[in-house]
């Protein structure tokens, strides 16, 4: 890869990249679902949709390989560097590691990033459990599955909630959007399109 911000900003080389360090199908469809959230809120906000989605898309490429903090994200920042990637761009995937002091979420890339991480991982968990999948959930349903602790109990509802707040976005309204952005890669998801 050239290390020109044009040639870095491809998107078809930052899939790639996911491709070759991440094998599980899993993790492989939660950075797709983060990277149709991002680059959601990027044409919502008026900002680069490429690059915005390609930060959504590699936010997690290190994690199999290198899943302890605080090598991820470190190391992955190291390899995007090494190919060239713009500094803003690591940056906000660095950011989204609330255990890197050094990394305040600052700027609306990094915040919208932050928002969408946890939030997509427990969207699909809901729309797996439907049978329509994403046809038809309303942020609604996924506040009353966030209220039951057993349901993805992994992931951090404060996380979600502070997503939100640190984005400047109503909660109800973060997740509808969230969720229609994720619907429109719903095929790529693993689950049936939504006509």
């Amino acid at each position: 890869m050239a290390g020109t911000q044009a040639a870095t900003l491809n998107r078809d080389d930052a899939y790639a990249l996911v491709c070759e360090y991440t094998q599980k199908d899993g993790l492989r469809k939660h950075m797709l679902a983060v990277e149709a959230a991002v680059r959601a809120y990027a044409g919502k906000f008026g900002e680069d949709e490429n690059k915005w989605g390609i930060v959504g898309l590699l936010h997690d490429f290190d994690y199999e390989r290198w899943p302890d903090p605080p090598n991820h994200p470190l190391k992955g920042a190291e390899i995007l560097a090494a190919l060239g990637y713009p500094e803003d761009v690591i940056y906000a995937i660095k950011s989204h590691a609330d255990y890197l002091d050094d990394c305040p979420r600052v700027s609306p890339l990094d915040k919208s990033l932050y928002a969408c991480d946890e939030l997509a991982g427990f969207i699909t968990a809901v729309a797996k459990v439907r049978p329509d999948g994403f046809e038809g959930l309303r942020a609604k349903s996924v506040r009353k599955k966030m209220k039951q602790k057993s349901f993805a109990a992994a992931v951090s509802r404060e996380d979600i909630v502070r997503g939100a707040e640190d984005l400047g976005v109503e909660l109800g309204e973060h997740i509808q959007f969230v969720i229609d952005a994720m619907a429109g890669v719903a095929e790529e998801l693993g689950f049936n399109s939504i006509v």
